[in-house]
């Protein structure tokens, strides 16, 4: 299935790329933690690492390890202003419930 990026993430990340000057892309994972027992993990990828698989959608590459594909895998990485706030966003269809603040989520 792999990953797909909006446009809104797409060019929020691009600039994100563009300010740091270099990098391969962004990693997406995940990581033990919060109430759901996971939670997304993204940075930017200055290396790829033997396990990871290479996305890319809307010209943003998006690297993820082989254990967190398995969580990730068929997820939108968007992006929403609302407010003051703002921050990526992610659709994953392999989530089942999230906690209530939204920081972790469980499958």
């Amino acid at each position: 299935m792999g990953i797909k990026v909006s446009d809104a993430a797409a060019k929020r990340a691009k600039t994100f790329m563009e300010n740091r000057g270099s990098g391969v892309g962004l990693r997406l994972g995940v990581k033990t933690t919060g109430c759901s027992g996971l939670a997304y993990v993204l940075e930017f990828v200055d290396e790829l690492n033997a396990d990871d698989q290479v996305f890319e959608d809307n010209g943003v590459k998006i690297v993820i390890d082989g254990k967190s594909l398995v969580y990730l895998d068929g997820t939108e990485l968007d992006f929403a202003k609302e407010g003051l706030n703002e921050g990526f966003l992610f659709n994953n269809p392999n989530a089942n419930g999230e906690c209530g603040c939204g920081e972790s989520f469980n499958v």
